[in-house]
């Protein structure tokens, strides 16, 4: 077969090149997530204060944030099983960055906070509906790259989205206040987004194509270590506690002084990607040990932050961004050693709906217990995580 109708067909060249062309995929994605990140992470560093400037309550603000939340992590499994139903992961990966890039741009131009409201929603919306065929095209990559290496890989260039993102709508709203030009200014990373992503659909038509070795048959069920998996990882997200209440504690103990709370939180992402790139790479030569330790050490999180000096709590952020990195990385990577390709869209979708329902009913738990007690939040937490050692550990003695 000629050279160019091997590209065309999607056909990889022998081994000497793939690992070369998956590295290629990966960071084309990668770059994608990049600028996606500074977008909507950009934005929601200044939704909350736009509602309000737009008349919204408090109410509305956290009913607008949690809703959104559910549907980003509820749509995911209707947006696997789809992708994995008819195959069309392309399409449907694009049409959700289609969808989230353009509602941010687009609050802008909210005339209400309804509107804003509806755009944030439509936001989360489309991260659901691109995220499970978007990690499934990325797994294909794994099989020479290795699991852990290509999605610690994804999440470090995501979080550098992460944290320029919000400096870059600091610096607009210092020179010049407005949350709308803000927003507009962010048309400008979504489009890039938008445009790798086009180029990485031109380059790479077939992702599956990176996944040399065909997978065995489908099975009808997923293997029991599965649910356990989710299971466990259902416990760490229901004992994570989320970056607002711990803003909310900084603010109100006065451990940390306001204008140094961004930066605690910009620590952290900074962490969360030099932790995924570490951790991949462990976890490729050591597997879900390494997650085991990860969800140990970032447990410890919580007293910290809850209860030490500024310097310690600056440690106990270090630690939840270990916690995030391993969570956005080997998480997802443990998943490609259990499902054959053919239903790693649908995989993704689930495991991610029940990760983000339990991460919120936590959330909503953590929230009542602090107006009870900061002793009751901390040791929720530490028993929640430390909760699903025992289970990683029965996943990883099933596992081949």
């Amino acid at each position: 077969m000629p050279k160019d109708q091997e590209i065309d067909s999607g056909f990889l060249p022998p081994a000497a090149n793939a690992k070369a062309i998956a590295l290629k995929f990966v960071l084309l994605i990668g770059i994608v997530s990049l600028f996606a990140d500074m977008t909507y992470e950009g934005a929601r560093s200044v939704t909350g204060p736009y509602l309000a400037v737009l008349g919204a309550s408090g109410t509305a603000v956290g009913i607008v944030a949690g809703f959104g939340e559910l549907i980003g992590y509820g749509l995911r499994l209707v947006s696997g099983f789809i992708s994995d139903r008819t195959g069309r992961y392309w399409a449907i990966t694009i049409t959700g960055y289609v969808v989230n890039m353009l509602a941010v741009t687009l609050l802008a131009l909210a005339g209400s906070w309804q509107m804003a409201a509806v755009l944030m929603i439509a936001e989360r919306a489309g991260k659901a509906i691109r995220n499970p065929p978007r990690d499934a095209m990325l797994s294909h990559a794994t099989q020479t790259m290795g699991r852990g290496w290509v999605f610690g890989l994804h999440e470090a260039l995501d979080q550098i989205g992460a944290v320029f993102g919000p400096l870059v709508v600091t610096g607009v709203l210092y020179f010049n206040g407005s949350y709308r030009s803000s927003f507009a200014v962010l048309l400008v990373p979504a489009l890039l987004a938008l445009a790798v992503l086009v180029g990485a659909r031109l380059l790479y038509p077939r992702p599956r194509d990176l996944e040399t070795i065909l997978p065995e048959i489908e099975a009808e069920k997923y293997p029991g270590r599965f649910w356990l998996y989710i299971l466990a990882a259902c416990l760490i997200g229901a004992g994570y506690v989320d970056f607002p209440l711990i803003a909310y504690h900084f603010e109100k103990s006065a451990i940390v002084s306001d204008h140094l709370i961004p930066v605690f939180y910009a620590t952290a992402m900074g962490v969360d990607a030099l932790a995924a790139l570490v951790l991949g790479s462990l976890f490729d030569r050591k597997g879900i040990a390494v997650l085991i330790l990860a969800t140990v050490l970032a447990a410890l999180f919580a007293p910290l932050v809850f209860l030490a000096d500024t310097y310690s709590a600056l440690v106990g952020m270090a630690l939840w961004g270990l916690g995030m990195g391993a969570q956005e990385s080997i998480m997802r990577a443990v998943i490609v050693g259990m499902i054959p390709a053919n239903r790693r869209a649908s995989a993704y979708g689930t495991f991610n709906a029940s990760f983000g329902w339990f991460w919120f009913l936590g959330s909503a738990l953590m929230g009542l217990l602090y107006d009870i007690s900061v002793t009751a939040v901390i040791l929720t937490s530490l028993a929640l995580q430390l909760g699903s050692v025992p289970v990683l550990i029965w996943v990883r003695k099933t596992s081949p």
